[in-house]
């Protein structure tokens, strides 16, 4: 339906505007601080998620919004956008340019359009249900590599993957072909473009998830928890679709 390119335009809004803060704060000196799990934030997650409800609210006043930084504003029951303005904000105050805008939106409690706004590199991935996903406006799909020897495998965090599913992490990584630490939501960009065919994070909150299953989806990948249940949960696995079994399989060799 036509609408829901118009909420996808209205997405891609969002994420510009918080680029448009983000970007000058990262260039420059700015202030860390702990929130109390100890996660760090910068004025920078903060302004970019204001900004992106100040737009939300002129474009669509009656949806609801959850975000990392300000929680949820109620809206009509049944839309809600649900935002991370930085998504990777260790990668940001270290200067790595591996974090990005996170934006979707979900409608009768399922995601359906996401985008991936990966500032500092100059690439955003967009998907809305039925429209496939497009890496800067043109089309892109997941890789066929369809044997783990040949694949890349990217986390957020190794340690914390070695912690949840020691087994199951030295199998990927002594199986597949190249293991990296291209993490937060740059991991998952690779896999909807063809870059690298496995993503994984042990840890997530709503606002890191939904944005992400769409666009692999639309990408032609596959996206669930780490037991292969594919609502949104507290873990995700994308991968280029042919090789999800396996990684599940091998996930699932440290449970009794």
């Amino acid at each position: 339906m036509a609408e829901l390119d118009d909420l996808l335009a209205i997405a891609l809004r969002a994420a510009e505007i918080a680029g448009d803060v983000v970007m000058p704060i990262y260039a420059g000196p700015f202030h860390v601080e702990r929130k109390a799990d100890r996660t760090p934030v910068t004025e920078a997650d903060r302004r970019a998620e204001i900004a992106m409800r100040e737009w939300f609210a002129r474009e669509t006043p009656t949806f609801g919004v959850l975000g990392e930084e300000y929680g949820e504003t109620p809206g009509d029951g049944r839309n809600r956008w649900i935002v991370d303005p930085i998504d990777g904000t260790k990668s940001f105050i270290h200067r790595v340019p591996l974090f990005g805008t996170l934006v979707a939106l979900e409608s009768d409690g399922e995601p359906v359009l996401g985008v991936i706004a990966c500032h500092a590199v100059g690439e955003t991935v967009a998907a809305a249900l039925g429209r496939g996903a497009r890496l800067n406006g043109q089309p892109c799909r997941v890789s066929t590599v369809a044997t783990l020897e040949d694949a890349t495998l990217t986390m957020t965090s190794f340690a914390r993957t070695a912690a949840r599913r020691p087994i199951g992490y030295r199998t990927l990584v002594e199986r597949c072909g190249l293991a990296r630490a291209w993490g937060d939501c740059y991991g998952y960009l690779l896999v909807a473009t063809g870059r690298a065919e496995i993503m994984l994070d042990p840890d997530m909150s709503t606002w890191d998830a939904a944005a992400l299953q769409p666009v692999i989806r639309e990408a032609g990948g596959a996206f669930s928890q780490w037991d292969g249940t594919p609502s949104l949960g507290n873990s995700a696995v994308a991968t280029n679709g042919l090789l999800h079994h396996d990684v599940i399989q091998i996930l699932a060799a440290d449970l009794p």
